[in-house]
């Protein structure tokens, strides 16, 4: 793996600087993003003036450099506030610019991974379908040859930033699955090719602000400088590598998350009183906010634990795997606690904790579900046994 651009020096000030960003510019406007189902313009033309939509891609395609080490650090920042911040440049720096990063010709970088750093350009990650989600390998999108180029016919869903998108960054089966490999290609298709439409915005049970909806693909035809690395056999093992180091980086927002609403309890439980004394000196409460605690310190540990292992290359696939499925599952109690703590006040809109409890139900869902993480983790021990054993 390749090693971060940024000195330990540098960095500090990046992640100071994106800590006042947030608390300065985002946490007070989060009603605000909640209320209008979007992030104001302001928010998101500082976001680009300080590198956010391409700090995970290489400086010489004019973005951060930083690794999954520096990633994740970030992200517990961006998990402090709403998720539509994060998910506003996510796709840049994460499942999407990384396909081309890792992937794509030097031609491609040079048209795209630019104008990706600098936030010109939104890319969307165009993989999941009704029949395949968490496993592309059920992928019913098809691209078929025609006239020295590809037609690609098919359908996608829950697709993040679907309608802000520049460049769709589209998986499709070129051939059924066979012994030679699954068949899926990925190819680079600019949002205004003729043949694409993208459906309303999905109403979800949270995460305001940030859009997705679903993606048609009627008849789009590509020519083969659209095709990621020049390789129909690219594809799986672009979308199985994005998501892996994706995992981590959505445990760290889980646990930025579950660290916002630790605060909050905290906070609350120090302020408000029953019968004269603050509820934080009822030892029930005190349990609340001690397995809270326990929790967001595991999961930092784990994440940090995980990207190490990612960046150098010790374990690429069960830790972060691990992270994801410890993480999101954790930020999912804390959140629910915390409404607890808060008592009725935490059903209420407009208080933080009932946002946060909404928002990070989806974590558990995306880039591979629980239950994903458990087949891939069980999966991977038992292979790594009987490798020892043979």
């Amino acid at each position: 793996m390749a090693e971060s651009e940024v000195t330990e020096d540098d960095f500090r000030v990046i992640l100071a600087q994106v800590r006042t960003f947030i608390a300065k510019e985002v946490v007070p406007r989060e009603a605000d993003i909640a209320r209008e189902d979007r992030v104001p313009d302001e928010i998101r033309r500082a976001a680009a003036e300080m590198g956010l939509f391409g700090y995970a891609i290489p400086q010489e395609w004019g973005g951060l450099g930083l690794d999954l080490v520096h990633d994740v650090e970030l992200a517990m920042e961006f998990g402090y506030t709403t998720l539509a911040l994060r998910s506003m440049f996510g796709t840049n720096n994460g499942i999407a610019g990384q396909v081309l990063v890792n992937f794509g010709t030097d031609e491609q970088k040079s048209t795209w991974l630019t104008r990706i750093a600098s936030g010109e350009v939104v890319a969307s990650f165009a993989l999941t379908e009704p029949e395949a989600g968490s496993n592309p390998a059920g992928l019913t999108t098809r691209a078929v040859r025609q006239d020295g180029g590809w037609r690609i016919d098919g359908a996608k869903r829950y697709i993040t930033n679907a309608p802000l998108a520049d460049l769709f960054i589209v998986f499709a089966r070129t051939r059924p699955a066979d012994e030679t490999g699954p068949g899926i290609a990925v190819f680079l298709v600019p949002a205004d090719s003729p043949g694409i439409t993208v459906g309303p915005k999905d109403a979800k049970m949270g995460q305001e602000g940030a859009a997705s909806a679903e993606v048609y693909f009627d008849g789009v035809v590509v020519d083969d400088a659209a095709l990621v690395g020049g390789s129909e056999d690219a594809g799986y093992r672009a979308a199985m590598t994005s998501l892996a180091k994706g995992r981590v980086h959505i445990a760290a927002l889980a646990v930025g998350a579950a660290q916002r609403a630790l605060d909050e309890s905290v906070a609350h439980a120090a302020t408000t009183r029953q019968g004269g004394t603050p509820i934080g000196d009822f030892q029930l409460v005190q349990a609340h906010l001690a397995d809270q605690h326990v929790g967001v310190e595991a999961g930092r540990a784990l994440v940090r634990d995980a990207a190490r292992k990612y960046v150098t290359g010790e374990d690429t696939r069960i830790a972060p795997s691990v992270a994801k499925l410890f993480c999101t599952e954790m930020a999912g109690r804390v959140a629910d606690s915390a409404v607890q703590v808060h008592g009725g006040a935490g059903y209420m809109r407009g208080v933080v904790v009932e946002r946060i409890y909404r928002d990070v139900r989806l974590l558990r869902l995306y880039e591979g579900t629980s239950e994903i993480q458990r087949l891939i983790v069980g999966g991977g021990l038992v292979r790594q046994a009987k490798k020892a054993m043979s």
